[in-house]
């Protein structure tokens, strides 16, 4: 159906999970809208046509005048801002919004927000966690789970915590947000972003009038630029000081501490993994900020074993164990779980490959110069070639079941097998957990 021309019509592009959430928000207002997308058959497009009788929309290549007739344009995540349609309708001085902003307006609750490349749903789940530990009902959203328009319906939550992504944030003003963490920023995205330079300007917007920040001491680029007056509170695996959160020495053992005080030992942390550490240094970093008591936090350290797909045991074979980080899905997050499972006796075995998405993979060739091997599967198995190399035994498979078999083949007894694939999966998978399912299943299946 065509769009009759008004400036009282709000567009919304795409009809994904995050379009529905905001046709449903704005049908409850009353705001009469047009929803577009650029897939000439989107999934579920039966289903919304009978949940909206009489709606207007338009399917493929986005219209510029429709674009430019409408009074504001809700994009959702995926589509790029880039294009010339955005560009033209924002030049005519129609407003380019998101979800999350949207979100802004309605929200009266103390609000979370976290973002990062890596280690943000881990986070961001035990950063939950913690709050019902200390009894605060938390209502959590964005990039994970419910979409964040959706958690306006949770009367009773007392504070909302959103996961946010770089595409998320890129159309957000002022987040205002009582906590807003930023873990770390390493390269992804790099088929939508031009440089890294624009990706992490979009990540930093998440401290846009933010009360309290969060950021790792680890890593410059989540330093944020703010005014005077600002708490800042910060994370990394190093020994903390005023306001820091880190590691100390007790009694000839290691512990999570803050500032001066050991607060737990890294021995009772149920995640596996040094990385795993530093995201629970950041998330006893953000609850502390939002005021809630200490030793709830700690105890949920001590039974959280983190979530499917991301550095997860999966099972033991010939004295070789299998961790399935199938989220694991850019150079960075590759990067931490190599770090965090490296240990004085036995090598990592490297399974990685998909789409890169543009990556850059020379940072992986220095820490595999101690590994195993790497078995190399999708897309881009030779780029990453290319980049390591020189510094360690490759080989190619054509299936992900065929990569356990071979890197079984190559381990030792002692050793890891480590599935964290640097790329995404769309090119042999439908996503992350579709991928890792299937690395669970092969493992199981060598292991019967």
């Amino acid at each position: 159906m065509t769009l009759i021309a008004t400036n009282n019509v709000t567009a919304i592009i795409g009809m994904g999970i995050t379009g529905q959430s905001v046709a449903r928000y704005l049908s409850e207002k009353g705001q009469p809208f047009v929803w577009l997308d650029t897939r000439a058959n989107p999934a579920h497009f039966d289903s919304i046509l009978k949940a909206y009788p009489g709606l207007n929309y338009e399917l493929g290549d986005l219209c510029v005048d429709t674009l430019t007739a409408v009074n504001e344009i809700v994009v959702s995540p995926g589509v790029s801002i880039d294009c010339d349609a955005i560009k033209l309708a924002r030049a005519a001085g129609v407003s380019i919004v998101g979800d999350i902003e949207l979100f802004i307006r309605e929200n009266d609750k103390p609000l979370i927000a976290i973002t990062g490349s890596n280690a943000k749903t881990t986070v961001t789940t035990l950063v939950g966690e913690m709050a019902r530990a200390a009894g605060i009902e938390v209502a959590i959203g964005g990039n994970i789970g419910t979409p964040a328009l959706d958690l306006l319906q949770q009367q009773d939550a007392q504070c909302c915590l959103l996961e946010l992504s770089s595409f998320q944030l890129e159309l957000i003003e002022s987040l205002n947000a009582d906590v807003a963490a930023l873990l770390n920023i390493s390269e992804d995205h790099m088929d939508r972003y031009a440089n890294l330079a624009l990706y992490h300007r979009a990540k930093q917007r998440v401290f846009y009038g933010a009360k309290k920040v969060i950021l790792n001491r680890a890593d410059p680029l989540t330093n944020p630029p703010l005014a005077e007056g600002v708490q800042r509170y910060s994370f990394a695996l190093n020994q903390p000081d005023r306001n820091e959160f880190g590691l100390q020495q007790k009694a000839n053992s290691e512990w999570l501490g803050f500032e001066f005080k050991a607060l737990l030992p890294v021995s009772e942390v149920k995640m596996p993994g040094r990385h795993n550490l530093e995201n629970s240094l950041a998330a006893l970093a953000i609850g502390h900020a939002a005021g809630w008591p200490m030793e709830p936090m700690l105890q949920v350290l001590k039974t959280f074993k983190g979530l499917p797909h991301r550095c997860q045991w999966v099972a033991e074979c010939d004295g070789v164990n299998f961790y399935n980080d199938s989220k694991g899905t850019n150079v960075g997050a590759t990067l931490a779980a190599l770090n965090g499972l490296q240990k004085e006796s036995g090598k990592i075995v490297l399974i990685a490959g998909g789409v890169g998405k543009g990556a850059n993979f020379s940072a992986l060739a220095k820490p595999l110069t101690h590994a195993r091997a790497v078995v190399l599967i999708g897309e881009d198995a030779e780029k990453i070639a290319a980049a390591v190399a020189d510094n360690v035994e490759c080989y190619f498979c054509d299936s992900l079941e065929a990569a356990v078999i071979k890197s079984l083949a190559v381990a030792q007894s002692g050793d890891d097998v480590l599935l964290s694939p640097a790329c995404a999966s769309f090119d042999m998978f439908s996503g992350f957990e579709d991928r890792g399912n299937a690395f669970v299943q092969a493992v199981k299946k060598v292991a019967a």
